[in-house]
């Protein structure tokens, strides 16, 4: 092989070719023949040195392969051995990596099969396992057996051949004989030859008889041994199964023996919640009632005290509420359950008819490394990334869509306790990325001075304004109010980074929920979102990180956990846990579920230290009430894959309307053709927008640049501002951002916007 030639397989599965090889300091890099096969990668000096000298092999199974920059990359397998490597091209090295993580995936497979294989018959002896390896034992004795009778068989076989042909040529020669011959010879060789013919006939099947016997008394035997591991697995798992139940009705006995010991301590509990005798009633209710869950990387939750649950019946109620000393309000479960079941029946109906598809996503393919090779390490908004790889929305109109679940915060506004409403707005935030779990496309980059609005006010009473408030960096300001008594704005700047083999995207911006009646001023930050397989294989999306949830007013805080995805967790995938505490760090509720389908919570009764965890931290175990659902997921649409996996609110939101402003999303025309399937064309007029936009900006700073050469100005500044936003130091949440200033909603009831921009 040529150096002008790139690398290619060979028959046999193997992979060769040149590629420069870090030596020293002084040296340098060098270039050496590697070859890949059977799951290793050895080098030499020369090709011709495959014959005899091997300068170095590395076992893929092992290792780990990183991709460093265009041309160079890095094989290790744990630090005895780390190859730093460089292709002439980034294509040679894409075909080196491509190869080098198939031959690996192929060396893993092998290596667990191998391992399987060693599992099933251990080459261990049989005094080491008395029953395992006599079994084994009895195995390979069988086989023996087999084996030899299958070489008496194929002994036989040979034997038959062998006379059956002499017997064809005696008798070949006896026709051919003439009559007056002497016949007497070769009568006998005849019958000597056939009666050899017939022992051996006779050996081959009765070593057939044999063979048969044998396979089929040993069949019955491995089928009854088989039938008795079943028997025995059924077994261990029914034990396993009584066991955990036996050990979790233990532990639970044991945690509210310690609860009634230390209730029974307080002089004014030791008499109150009932007799000591509970009835029949109690345990029915206590099964029905409790419902333990586990989260083992924070905290316990385990079912509370029998006598807190005693208020289902309606018997003591005030005097248990008052002996507890707890508020009534904010213990009052019944107004938990009313207010997420009326707060339905008091919507709006909708006034017009809203559409509920759009056109079907074609079919067009197109390369995403050809695109994305260029853009490792680069800012994603300035990727110039074509409609193929985008949804036929803006990030606008993305960030519209945290309102879906509006009815959360229209309960939260409801409610006369900050904890429990503390509760719907952390619901409210979880519920905000369950939209995502499908959505791989990327919305399209707002221009500046971009708006959008979403009026729902006749239909679900809330009103939504988003600008594209900065270009570079790219931010968003929005803000939404409803007539149910909220607010809420958030400005959202994406620091996004494509690392090669996935895509992280880290909301930099802060929320803020302010309550009019209660006047509660909720402020937090999004977590970070994943986007994986960028290269090979299914794109999928994950959500992680924390979110610290604050009231301002009353000093309750939320700590949210997402957990990030593991294929090799046991627990539940996407899983979002929380606690709701007070400002002297008390806990009262417990939220637990997943960010893609539903969210609960609990009132938490008691809390006590629990057993040490792994990591030697002390776990807190929480007493709770049962769980009671505060957010499901809305189904998607039908045929939602073949439109994006839109919700029925996503389907609504590029919809043409009315009235709106010149700046709106809905007017711009490459999200408009990229809609209705012309991508060609709508490929064509992004890139007409988005030069016009830097035209514009290049104006722009050309007249900051003469304003600040000028005696009259100060210092060099970009002179956008945002036309329905502005710019503060909240004092409250000490945070920095654009907030409504008013006007839009007036001009449009007007009809006037001489003041917009033409950006489109």
């Amino acid at each position: 092989m040529t150096e002008t030639k790139p690398p290619t397989p060979t028959p046999g599965g193997t992979y060769e070719g040149w590629l420069f090889k870090w030596t020293n300091y002084i040296k340098g890099y060098q270039r050496r023949w590697f070859v890949l096969s059977n799951g290793l990668l050895s080098y030499y000096r020369t090709k011709a040195e495959m014959g005899h000298t091997c300068r170095g092999t590395i076992n893929l199974a092992t290792a780990n392969i990183a991709v460093e920059d265009s041309c160079n990359f890095v094989i290790s397998n744990g630090g005895a051995q780390t190859y730093h490597l460089k292709a002439s091209t980034e294509v040679e090295r894409q075909r080196w990596i491509t190869a080098l993580e198939l031959a690996k995936a192929k060396a893993v497979h092998m290596q667990a099969e191998s391992d399987d294989s060693g599992d099933e018959f251990p080459g261990v002896p049989p005094s080491s396992e008395p029953s395992g390896g006599g079994r084994s034992s009895e195995i390979q004795s069988a086989l023996r057996t087999l084996s030899s009778k299958a070489e008496d068989l194929s002994t036989c076989n040979d034997l038959i051949v062998k006379h059956g042909s002499a017997l064809q040529r005696s008798l070949f020669e006896l026709e051919e004989m003439d009559a007056g011959a002497d016949m007497g010879d070769k009568f006998r060789q005849v019958t000597e030859r056939a009666t050899l013919f017939r022992i051996t006939s006779n050996a081959m099947i009765n070593a057939c008889q044999d063979f048969l016997s044998l396979a089929h008394s040993h069949s019955k035997r491995w089928q009854k041994a088989l039938q008795t591991e079943r028997d025995q697995r059924i077994r261990l798992e029914e034990t396993l199964e009584q066991l955990a139940k036996q050990h979790n009705n233990l532990e639970r006995a044991f945690r509210g023996a310690t609860v009634l010991a230390s209730s029974c301590s307080n002089p004014n509990l030791s008499n109150k919640g009932g007799s000591g005798n509970r009835d029949a009633s109690d345990e029915e209710d206590d099964s029905e009632f409790f419902d333990a869950m586990e989260d083992p990387a924070e905290f316990i939750t385990v079912p509370a005290d029998p006598k807190y649950h005693r208020l289902r019946s309606g018997s003591n109620v005030g005097s248990l509420i008052n002996d507890i000393g707890m508020d009534d309000q904010s213990f009052d479960e019944v107004s938990l359950a009313s207010n997420s079941e009326s707060t339905r029946s008091l919507e709006l109906e909708p006034v017009r008819q809203r559409r509920t598809r759009i056109p079907d996503k074609p079919n067009y393919y197109l390369n995403l490394w050809s695109i994305m090779k260029n853009c490792i390490g680069k800012e994603l908004s300035k990727i110039p990334m074509p409609v193929n790889f985008s949804e036929p929305i803006s990030m606008l109109q993305r960030l519209s869509e945290d309102l879906e679940y509006y009815d959360l915060l229209d309960k939260g506004a409801k409610c006369q306790n900050s904890l429990e409403q503390m509760c719907y707005v952390a619901a409210f935030t979880v519920s905000s990325y369950s939209t995502t779990v499908h959505r791989t496309g990327k919305p399209f980059n707002p221009l500046l001075g971009e708006t959008f609005e979403l009026d729902r006010l006749r239909e679900c009473g809330y009103r939504s304004l988003c600008e594209q408030v900065s270009h570079h960096p790219p931010a968003a300001a929005h803000h939404a109010f409803s007539e149910k008594g909220w607010l809420l704005r958030q400005e959202i700047t994406l620091a996004s980074k494509f690392r090669g083999k996935y895509l992280s995207i880290t909301p930099l911006g802060a929320i803020e929920c302010i309550f009019d009646k209660s006047n509660n001023r909720y402020s937090w930050k999004k977590v970070t979102t994943t986007i994986h397989n960028i290269i090979f294989g299914k794109l999928w999306i994950d959500q992680s990180g924390e979110i610290d949830m604050v009231n301002h007013k009353t000093g309750d805080h939320c700590h949210l956990k997402f957990a990030p995805y593991s294929h090799f967790s046991r627990d539940v995938q996407r899983k979002v846990t929380g606690v709701v505490t007070d400002k002297d760090g008390k806990a009262h509720y417990v939220l637990s579920g997943t960010w893609d389908e539903k969210m609960e919570f609990s009132r938490i009764m008691q809390s006590s230290k629990g057993e040490n965890g792994t990591e030697g931290r002390q776990k807190t175990v929480y007493q709770t009430l049962k769980a009671k659902e505060i957010w499901r997921k809305n189904p998607l649409p039908e045929g939602a894959e073949n439109m994006y996996y839109f919700s029925s609110l996503a389907l609504t939101l590029n919809e043409p309307e009315e009235g709106v402003a010149p700046t709106d999303s809905r007017r711009r025309p490459d999200q408009r053709l990229m809609e209705d399937g012309q991508w060609d064309e709508a490929n064509a007029e992004k890139q007409r927008l988005e030069e016009k936009q830097r035209m514009v900006r290049r104006e722009r700073e050309r007249e900051a640049v003469i304003a600040a050469s000028s005696p009259e100005e100060g210092t060099h500044q970009d002179n956008h501002q945002a036309l329905w936003f502005e710019k503060i130091n909240d004092p409250v949440s000490k945070e920095t951002l654009h907030v409504y200033k008013g006007g839009y909603w007036e001009a449009k009831d007007h009809g006037t916007w001489d003041m917009c921009p033409d950006i489109f």
